[in-house]
């Protein structure tokens, strides 16, 4: 997976932290925890506050 794979990433980390209210991650926290997800390939200098609010509001989306 890479950075631009928002809706993928979306369906890991609503599996890899299930209960976690998506509202109430840091972007510090979520970057790691998108760094860390089995299968993710991408290099953290290339993420961007836009793409992490894209990953949050994908994975708000997952969790409704």
């Amino acid at each position: 997976m890479k950075w631009t794979d928002v809706g993928d990433i979306a369906i890991e980390l609503s599996e890899a932290h299930p209960g976690q209210d998506p509202t109430q991650v840091n972007f510090v926290d979520l970057m790691n925890w998108v760094l860390a997800l089995p299968g993710f390939d991408d290099e953290g200098k290339r993420c961007g506050e836009k793409v992490l609010e894209a990953i949050q509001q994908a994975w708000i989306d997952e969790v409704e």
